[in-house]
């Protein structure tokens, strides 16, 4: 059931060319990219270390006193609750007079 079918020769001789013709590019393409890959590798490994990381601790302390008043850091500064309160009841009965 099985037929041969005879190529001729000089059909052969023109596709073992053509493949060997791309099998040059794609070999000369792959050699390229690898080193494409390479060199950017490389790249950013030295724009990763042309900065130098310091690592620095900062510690806050933040306690209550019996008022209410949050003292945050050395004291200088205080988170008053109640003021805030008082001015939002302020600004919005100025705004319901008009």
């Amino acid at each position: 059931m099985e037929e041969n079918i005879q190529v001729p020769y000089i059909v052969h001789e023109a596709d073992m060319a053509r493949m060997e013709r791309s099998n040059r590019r794609l070999s000369v393409l792959a050699t390229v990219v690898v080193a494409l890959l390479f060199i950017s590798n490389a790249l950013w490994l030295w724009v990763w270390n042309q900065y130098e990381y310091v690592d620095t601790e900062v510690t806050t302390s933040v306690s209550q006193d019996g008022e209410g008043n949050n003292i945050i850091g050395n004291g200088n500064e205080v988170d008053d609750e109640s003021d805030s309160n008082e001015d939002s009841e302020n600004t919005d009965s100025e705004e319901s007079q008009w």
